[in-house]
């Protein structure tokens, strides 16, 4: 019961600060979005961390996949997807740790891990970086996107997979740069944020594949 409590209080205070942002902040509404991106990312290795069942996560990612898909529905929770694009991002996301937890959470939590991270730490600083500092940019799918967050995704993403890597005895290869290119690329179709389940997705198997081998 305490890792649950200790899951949803982990939440609570990360749209506490949303909340609480959007008070000072109220018309940058990329950031506070952003700002429940990035802080989502740790929560997969904390749980892991704190020994949470499988099925437990998979109750969690369930029950809040129907809540961001109810909240697209009749606007509960207004401020996750208050943005000026139509974007289904959150909902594929939530439905993307779904699947990993329910294949990987025994299995294979590195990959899991890597995943998770490079989807909210990568595509996360991306999108800040990319929206708040002018460089080179073009539209894919009507989605723009610039040089300096597709090179914030590369790096991100690699240093991500690096340091997931070496703290669990995998030395540095040619395969952590490929897997980086791969989530970079895949970043780059965006459109309705279908990103947000391909990269997290391919990211967590080619790891599995290329590196685990589990």
């Amino acid at each position: 019961m305490f890792k649950i409590v200790f899951i949803f209080s982990y939440v609570f205070i990360l749209f506490l600060i949303t909340f609480l942002y959007k008070k000072i902040q109220p018309t940058n509404k990329e950031i506070i979005r952003k700002i429940i991106h990035i802080g989502i990312g740790p929560l997969i290795p904390i749980a892991l961390y704190i020994n949470v069942t499988q099925i437990a996560a998979q109750y969690l990612a369930g029950f809040i996949s129907i809540l961001v898909l109810l909240n697209y529905i009749y606007k509960i929770f207004p401020l996750i997807e208050d943005i000026d694009r139509r974007s289904f991002g959150t909902l594929f996301y939530c439905l993307s740790l779904f699947i990993l937890i329910s294949f990987l959470w025994d299995k294979d939590p590195k990959s899991l891990i890597i995943g998770s991270l490079i989807m909210s730490f990568g595509d996360g600083f991306a999108g800040l970086l990319g929206k708040n500092l002018r460089s080179k940019s073009w539209y894919i799918f009507n989605q723009k996107k610039s040089l300096i967050g597709t090179c914030t995704m590369f790096l991100v993403s690699l240093l991500v997979i690096t340091g997931v890597g070496i703290l669990n005895g995998y030395n540095f290869n040619i395969y952590f740069i490929g897997i980086s290119l791969i989530a970079t690329a895949l970043e780059q179709i965006s459109c309705l944020g279908l990103d947000n389940f391909t990269v997290p997705i391919i990211s967590s198997i080619t790891f599995n594949f290329l590196i685990t081998k589990i």
